[in-house]
């Protein structure tokens, strides 16, 4: 039951985030955006630390997790961050929807998992179908949207690596001290970023883009990552990706309705391939999984 819990959480937090993302950028920029949220998740996550008194672990493997974290926390967010100035929040979570994908590619290269079956290449071609039909709406749109799926992809990728690589390690600590221990290294990467590039204080910042950020620091980070690293812990780093096969559509929705984001045909066409691309790969992994539990035909009576 918990794990179905944690399972829709993750999914209805993934369909809103990308808007709040949008939404928290407005006015003060995506890199104080971002630190801010950060910085808010670090303190929350602290806080929630010391409220079960769990105190983090520092051996080799902790460490070497909290390196992989900090690769989707700092890496990936940094990149949809920047990208989400240039699209529409629903694509995010649209491009996002390529991460089991990815996650299975990379877990057939670099955990020896099977996932280069002919089928599984088929619903990749499909995938690539999907981002190609939406990088045409994004010319359309101009230069900088295409430059927007490009950053999402990389971000998609970067936390398909980071997804991996934490499956790899195997460290079997606790998911809160995962996601703190990756935002204790990624914080002041993000400060310095934000020092590097930008370095000023917002003058005036709307209730919106304050509300999102708190929304995004205290929920987003505090709640949803420690969902997502907790459901890595009990599933496969497939199985996980397979959220972003529902939340696609409720961003797309969402933004729709209370942005008033467009759905072209190209959209929606990119959007169903996509989506059918993860439907054939997660029909293939069934039927692949059903024959190598099949008991052989020639068994002695």
């Amino acid at each position: 039951m918990r794990i179905y819990l944690a399972y829709i959480s993750v999914i209805l937090l993934w369909a809103t985030t990308p808007l709040a993302i949008k939404w928290s950028a407005e006015g003060p920029g995506f890199l104080f955006a971002a630190a801010g949220r950060m910085a808010i998740g670090t303190l929350c996550l602290l806080l929630v630390l010391g409220l079960f008194k769990q105190r983090l672990l520092w051996h080799r493997k902790a460490l070497l997790t909290y390196l992989a974290v900090s690769v989707q926390i700092y890496g990936s967010m940094l990149a949809v961050y920047w990208a989400a100035q240039f699209i529409p929040s629903g694509w995010v979570s649209v491009i996002f929807g390529l991460l089991p994908l990815m996650t299975a590619l990379l877990s057939a290269l670099w955990l020896k998992e099977r996932s280069l079956t002919p089928g599984k290449l088929l619903a990749y071609g499909l995938g690539i179908a999907g981002v190609w039909t939406l990088f045409g709406s994004a010319l359309q749109l101009g230069h900088n949207a295409a430059l927007g799926i490009i950053g999402v992809l990389i971000s998609t990728f970067l936390q398909a690596v980071s997804t991996v690589w934490v499956k790899r390690i195997n460290a079997k600590i606790p998911a809160l001290s995962q996601v703190t221990g990756g935002l204790l290294l990624s914080l002041p990467m993000y400060l310095l970023t934000w020092a590097t590039f930008d370095g000023h204080w917002p003058t005036e910042m709307s209730s919106i883009s304050l509300a999102s950020m708190v929304y995004l620091g205290v929920i987003a980070t505090t709640v949803g990552f420690v969902l997502y690293y907790y459901l890595l812990i009990k599933q496969s780093a497939t199985k996980v990706a397979l959220v972003t096969l529902v939340s696609p559509v409720m961003a797309l929705l969402l933004g729709h309705a209370v942005n008033h984001e467009a759905l072209t045909v190209n959209i929606i066409s990119g959007t169903l391939l996509i989506l059918g691309a993860l439907l054939m790969h997660e029909l293939f992994d069934r039927l692949n999984r059903a024959k190598r539990t099949k008991p052989p035909d020639n068994l002695p009576e």
